[in-house]
């Protein structure tokens, strides 16, 4: 699934692209895609884009008459930029955004069908999405402190959850968790303060570094080669090979459609984390599908 540092890059090109541009038509090839009613869909048409916003893993479009797009890639959505015209085809196809000096192509790859798009009014309609969680990259520690302790959750969940914290997924979790040498499964409220202190820099330290290595990547290029497993990353997909700082193994945890990938001799103490481990902490509290982790939303007064 895109994170931050994917979606900060598509936002980049997009505005290099339609900002200020407007928007002819939207052409949606797929029935599961539209998740909204209101304002219909052809609201957006014939409207000049101006601004790209990032919520959390989404990508926000906004018009001139105040509607926004609201685009959710989830694990295997994928933005292109083509040729104006350029012919949308099912099943990957999902969408197609036309503006006079291109097309934004939407595709899916798989049968699941979990990418969204909503439109909503204004501000408001925008903040009724909003999961809530906290952008590391603007926080304090004591913000950051109080995000994380706010609920005994295992790091890995409360890293992923986007009511605590802003567009961090699986992979970069992994990839955080390894640099702040902790493990997946330590619990958040029995962390020590140094401990905290090492999370956040890592936290920040790792979607900064893997930001601008995919900008320095993308150039002025449509960033095409978005995936959760990337060369130079030190866990995430590394299942068996030697981890880059010790040598050691890399292992993992499964648990539903969860993944973890971690270093048992730089987080865990060389203790293996067995399946039936996470099963039994996270049972009750781990959303059974992507789908359920991404619409948890903080509830609102």
């Amino acid at each position: 699934m895109p994170e931050l540092p994917d979606i900060v890059v598509y936002i980049e090109a997009l505005e290099k692209r339609i900002l200020g541009q407007t928007l002819e038509q939207v052409r949606i090839a797929s029935p599961f895609l539209l998740r909204t009613v209101t304002p219909p869909l052809v609201n957006a048409e014939g409207q000049r884009v101006r601004e790209v916003r990032r919520l959390g893993k989404r990508i926000c479009i906004g018009l001139e008459n105040g509607v926004w797009l609201v685009v959710h890639l989830m694990i295997a959505g994928r933005l292109h930029w083509k040729k104006p015209g350029a012919k949308v085809s099912p099943p990957r196809g999902l969408a197609a955004f036309d503006f006079r000096t291109g097309t934004l192509l939407w595709t899916e790859a798989g049968s699941k069908k979990r990418a969204s798009l909503h439109v909503v009014a204004g501000d408001e309609g925008l903040a009724r999405l909003d999961p809530g969680g906290l952008e590391v990259l603007t926080a304090t520690l004591d913000e950051f402190t109080n995000a994380l302790t706010s609920s005994n959750h295992t790091l890995k969940r409360s890293l992923t959850d986007p009511r605590l914290l802003s567009g961090i997924g699986n992979a970069y979790s992994d990839e955080i968790l390894w640099e702040a040498r902790l493990s997946p499964l330590a619990l958040t409220q029995k962390l020590k303060p140094e401990e905290i202190a090492r999370l956040f820099e890592a936290t920040r330290g790792s979607l900064t570094n893997w930001t601008a290595r995919l900008r320095e990547e993308t150039g002025d290029a449509f960033p095409e080669r978005v995936t959760a497993f990337r060369e130079g990353m030190a866990v995430h997909g590394r299942y068996k090979q030697p981890c880059p700082r010790c040598q050691s193994t890399i292992r993992r945890i499964r648990y539903a459609a969860n993944e973890t990938n971690y270093c048992p001799t730089c987080q865990t103490g060389g203790r293996l984390l067995a399946d039936r481990a996470l099963s039994r902490l996270l049972r009750e509290d781990w959303p059974k599908t992507p789908e359920e982790l991404e619409m948890l939303t903080r509830d609102k007064p």
